[in-house]
């Protein structure tokens, strides 16, 4: 496609499209629905419309989109890299900012998540950036959510004033390891990358003290920041990649780790795996992510479990560790402490919350559990109470395989 003859709506296809390999703004699930037939108005794909959650736990509708796709660097794992033969495209400032304003007038989204690949150099582009998120902020009175990819490449000086109109920053470490970095994009530093993180994190410690006289300095990327790193594109096991990730929860106290399950890409080196890594994968590394950062497991915990320091792709972290601690159970719902209850596979925080309120007033009963939301096919082996006891099923030899899926029948065909 002649990048002279692009429309807008080329563009916007190019580039929702390029944008949908970044996890850092996780969609959720929903119909495919659309009005090209002229029925109706709105979409839920095709326009770069994901659906995220906020800080404050609602779901909400991003525009979710690359400035341009266009990129001076050759990373092996991404279909943008410089050596690409993709169909290639770029919005203006004017092209985001318009795109942004006319989507939120139409209710369609409520914010904008907003990356890029590297034109010319990494302080030109996200200066760019920031000019759209600036416009938005300060011209438009644009009062939406506002997420920036930010390039660790790009002046100290730039990335702070991004923060200035961003709700929130993400600086991709990229792969679990410095070795894989190195291996797979070269032109990128991970030394710079943590140092990006690391300002980031500084600033908006800054922007919570007062000075001498009481009085605030400016809000800085409210939401805190976030990063991503792709799993399944070199040989990191989940132990390393939860380990890298407890790293950074701890050293930048990020809001959130995304993983980001590799997707093979046209042309790549011969050095990347053909086939991409099951989304189970992914999956239970979001779960093994929840429970410590939720549930108080630490990181020990989760990985003595892995085989091959990998997690059980049948079965759920919380559930593999139990079934390897049976000695700590069955506990008693009516008198375990909160932080036994939360190791119970099949209960939930707000189920905890909710026996530790009701038991207060009585004795809790098997149909109470039930009422009060806790999933008992998983529970009832590892719990006691007023009317029910699991008996010899906690310590019995085939209680994984009540929870494992049936093996498949593979064929030839």
């Amino acid at each position: 496609m002649n990048i002279m003859a692009q429309t807008l709506q080329d563009k916007l296809a190019i580039l929702s499209d390029a944008a949908r390999y970044d996890a850092s703004c996780a969609s959720s699930g929903t119909t495919r629905r659309d009005s090209r037939d002229g029925k109706g108005l709105g979409s839920t794909e095709g326009s770069g419309i994901c659906h995220a959650y906020a800080p404050d736990g609602r779901c909400i509708s991003l525009l979710k989109i690359l400035m341009t796709n266009f990129c001076i660097y050759d990373c092996a794992y991404c279909v943008n890299r410089v050596s690409s033969n993709v169909t290639r495209a770029r919005f203006s400032v004017d092209e985001v900012v318009s795109l942004t304003l006319e989507f939120y007038r139409r209710n369609y989204i409520e914010g904008l998540f907003l990356s890029s690949g590297v034109i010319r150099n990494p302080d030109d582009t996200m200066g760019d950036m920031v000019r759209i998120a600036k416009r938005l902020r300060t011209v438009e009175n644009f009062r939406g959510y506002i997420h920036l990819k930010t390039i660790p490449d790009a002046s100290p000086e730039i990335i702070a004033e991004a923060g200035l109109y961003a709700d929130r920053l993400s600086i991709n470490v990229e792969l679990p390891t410095d070795r894989s970095v190195q291996a797979f994009a070269p032109e990128k530093n991970p030394v710079t990358i943590r140092a990006a993180m690391g300002n980031v994190r500084g600033l908006r410690t800054a922007s919570k003290d007062r000075s001498h006289t009481g009085k605030r300095p400016p809000v800085f990327a409210p939401a805190g920041q976030s990063t991503q790193m792709i799993v399944g594109a070199d040989g990191a096991t989940d132990a390393t990649i939860l380990t890298r990730s407890t790293m950074l929860y701890d050293d930048y106290k990020l809001r959130r780790v995304y993983f980001s399950a590799f997707s093979p890409i046209p042309d790549s080196t011969a050095k990347l795996p053909l086939i991409k890594p099951p989304l189970m994968r992914e999956h239970r590394l979001y779960q093994a992510d929840w429970l410590m950062r939720f549930y108080g497991f630490d990181l020990k915990e989760i990985t003595s479990v892995a085989l091959d320091g990998n997690l059980d792709l049948a079965i759920d972290p919380k559930l593999a560790w139990a079934l390897s601690n049976r000695h700590l159970f069955p506990v008693d719902v009516n008198k375990a402490s909160r932080e036994m209850l939360l190791r119970v596979p099949g209960f939930g925080t707000k189920t905890v919350n909710r026996i530790l309120t009701t038991r207060r007033h009585r004795g809790l009963r098997y149909d109470d559990l039930l009422r009060l939301g806790a999933s008992l096919k998983k529970a009832q082996a590892f719990v006691t109470c007023v009317d029910w006891t699991p008996g010899g099923l906690t310590d019995s030899a085939g209680l994984r395989a009540r929870f494992a899926p049936p093996p498949e029948q593979l064929t030839l065909f």
